[in-house]
């Protein structure tokens, strides 16, 4: 185990908690939890983890039989497809995915993550059928400008800047444009300032990138060498020192700065559910798919909620609030075209 341990747990194989068990209207105006959410501060601190030592061909076996004990537990969402259609009978399906390493690979370069038309257009047939939002923590601008779709809804700086689709969506009804929650905008000054003070002060470590999601910034180690990494967080550590109100947590070889408010994915797609009309409703079916730490905020609603299923896109196993599994990007885009074409045959029935 190295000095790095902690940057690497994105990437532990660790035991996972058993899976959840497993509905529009739109409205005019942003719900109370988000007109209050910027006034809950949150305690900050970002918990560490130790990573898992690659053992030697011996541990193989261990290896292979606490994957199969995770995949029970987690099954695939394309092998258990059926299962899934089963819970979601009846119930309205509402679809929220993240972007990077869910729609598009993970690259070492954030600003090529562009998604192919294949997916695209499986994006596009969801949309049709189901209400659907974007869940990211990139800026919603930017996000949207690499799936443009106008019919969707769109959550950029991890959900705390949404807006509704444009009224010419098929789900859009009237004033649904007007839908909007951006519960940390007396932010904005600070992360701006923050974000020139991270350039300059990281501008020294090569490969480093500092990108600013509006309400959320994120500070890229994909492509820094290894040993430059505690170096790296301890100079990003030194800068947040002089802003109590932000908060550093890790991701997939990112370290993002949030406000330190209570609101996060999970938060997004509550916010998203009432919008939709579908607060405290027993006739919905959210879907949540996502492959990195932020979205278990996400899982953990859903699992909460006792409702709809979260899907974790990974190749390896990990801790998570998810129900089910997908391995990479192909196999979403996958899960989506066999959603739609479910729906398609029931019209057709």
């Amino acid at each position: 185990m190295t000095k790095h341990t902690a940057f690497a747990a994105e990437d532990a194989v660790v035991a996972a908690p058993a899976p959840a068990q497993p509905g529009r209207r739109f409205t005019s105006y942003p719900p109370s939890s988000c007109r209050t959410a910027a006034a809950q501060r949150m305690d900050a601190g970002a918990a560490g983890a130790a990573a898992r030592a690659t053992g030697s061909w011996l541990d193989a076996v261990p290896r292979r039989a606490e994957h199969d004990d995770w995949m029970e537990k987690h099954p695939s969402a394309l092998a258990g497809f059926e299962s899934v259609l089963a819970a979601a009978k009846g119930k309205q399906v509402v679809m929220f995915l993240d972007y990077d390493g869910t729609l598009s690979p993970i690259v070492k370069d954030p600003d090529t993550a562009v998604m192919t038309e294949e997916m695209r257009d499986a994006v596009r047939g969801v949309a049709e059928h189901f209400p659907t939002a974007i869940v990211s923590g990139r800026c919603r601008d930017k996000v949207f400008n690499f799936v443009k779709l106008a019919e969707l809804y769109y959550a950029g700086s991890h959900g705390m800047d949404i807006k509704g689709p444009t009224p010419e969506s098929k789900h859009a009804k009237a004033k649904a444009e007007a839908v909007l929650c951006q519960p940390a905008s007396e932010f904005l000054p600070v992360i701006d300032e923050v974000y020139r003070a991270l350039t300059a002060t990281t501008a020294a470590i090569p490969g480093a990138t500092v990108e600013n999601n509006k309400f959320c910034l994120s500070v890229h180690f994909r492509c820094v060498q290894e040993e430059k990494w505690r170096a790296l967080e301890e100079q990003v550590r030194s800068v947040l020192k002089e802003y109590p109100d932000l908060r550093l947590t890790r991701g997939r070889k990112v370290l993002e700065i949030r406000p330190s408010i209570k609101w996060d994915k999970g938060n997004a797609l509550q916010f998203l559910l009432e919008a939709l009309g579908f607060a405290d409703s027993n006739n919905v079916f959210p879907i949540y798919i996502g492959d990195d730490r932020t979205d278990e905020d996400a899982f953990k609603v859903l699992r909460n909620m006792g409702q709809g299923i979260g899907i974790l896109v990974s190749k390896i196993p990990k801790e998570t609030s998810a129900s089910y599994s997908l391995r990479e990007p192909s196999e979403v885009k996958e899960f989506l075209h066999k959603l739609v074409k479910s729906k398609q045959s029931k019209q057709r029935d």
